[in-house]
Order: C-alpha cells, then structure tokens, then sequence
C-alpha cells in the first residue's frame, strides 16, 4: 500500500482545512488507521484514528473536539477534518496504519500545515 497525503497549506488560526489520506491497493479497509502529526524534533505523534469500519475514532486530548477523522474505504481514502485551528497545529501531517494494530506501511511524504497567529 501506498499513501499519499494531501491537502495541507498555510492558513490563519481560527481556520478550517480538510486533509486527505489516499491509499492504493486494496489493504486500506483491513486496517485501523490514523493521523499523525510531526513537530520537528519531536517524532510522529499520533493524533487521531478510526476503526476499519469508520465506526470507532479516537483523538489525542490536543486535538479532541477540534478534529474529526473519517474513511471512505469505497474509495480507498481517509480525512482529517481540522477546525479552529491554532498555531501548535503547526507540523507536518501523515497517515498510516494505527500504531499497535498493525504492522506500518511505507510512510508518504506527508501534508505540511502551518498556521500563524
């Protein structure tokens, strides 16, 4: 499986954007998924993720009720919904699989976001 990241930008706090995570091959909907997020120096931090079903998410206490994860696996695709952003939303945005459920894919190249205050 592949993964590509999109969606990213530079914006303004208190503003809204809408990741995307598309996935080739047909594993994608095999898979509990999540978002992460890096902040150099610190590594990936998982962030959000959702069941194979879509039917279960989970967020980070930082991110809760600000960001909404979603799959569509008809379309091999996954989201990450942000709204009111803040500048520690600042990093660069990856999907994979969950972290503890499975075994990772190869990581894409991220969707980088920055917001300024």
């Amino acid at each position: 499986v592949q993964l590509v990241e999109s969606g990213g930008g530079r914006v303004q706090a208190g503003s809204s954007l809408r990741l995307s995570c598309a996935a080739s091959g047909s594993n994608f909907k095999l898979n509990d998924m999540g978002w992460y997020r890096a902040t150099p120096p610190r590594q990936r931090d998982l962030i959000a993720a959702i069941s194979k079903d879509g039917g279960s998410m989970h967020y980070a206490d930082s991110v809760k009720g600000r960001f909404t994860i979603s799959r569509d696996n008809a379309k091999n695709t996954m989201y990450l919904e942000i709204n009111n952003l803040k500048p520690e939303d600042t990093g660069e945005y990856y999907c994979n699989v969950e972290a503890g459920t499975g075994r990772f894919y190869s990581w894409g190249q991220g969707t980088q976001v920055t917001v300024s205050s």
